[in-house]
């Protein structure tokens, strides 16, 4: 019973996690697309707050992942290629912070067409994890 609670909460928490992943870039092409003043600094708070929002979530659905799978002992050459999408997701995550800290300094040289189809790495990305888990291809 605890192994179907500790699947529902790493769930929520990677359905919450991404749903910064999806908002926060999106955020970004905003704020690429103006320079300065009251507009910029309300987009700024916004992807601070949802950034640190976030963060615990998406610790919190690595935790509840890592029980199932080092408690449960699920395996298979399939989680080896979900284990590298989480890589890249944490890489991604933690890369958004760097874009935010980018435009607080003023620092950022992206343009808003760019953050579009960054914003596209985690869709993509949640394709490939779904497909990996339900399906299980090798």
């Amino acid at each position: 019973m605890a192994y179907l609670y500790f699947k529902a909460f790493h769930i929520i928490f990677v359905v919450s996690w991404f749903a910064g992943l999806f908002y926060l870039p999106r955020i970004f092409v905003n704020l690429a697309m103006v320079s300065e003043g009251a507009e910029y600094d309300r987009l700024l708070l916004m992807a601070r707050k949802l950034y640190r929002f976030v963060t615990p979530i998406g610790l919190l659905a690595l935790v509840f992942g890592l029980v199932l799978w080092l408690g449960y002992g699920i395996s298979g050459a399939w989680m080896h290629a979900k284990l590298t999408l989480v890589a890249g997701l944490v890489a991604y995550h933690f890369y958004c912070g760097k874009l935010y800290r980018d435009f607080v300094a003023h620092q950022n040289h992206k343009n808003h067409v760019w953050f579009r189809f960054f914003n596209e790495i985690p869709v993509l990305a949640l394709v490939a994890v779904v497909i990996l888990v339900v399906v299980k291809p090798f």
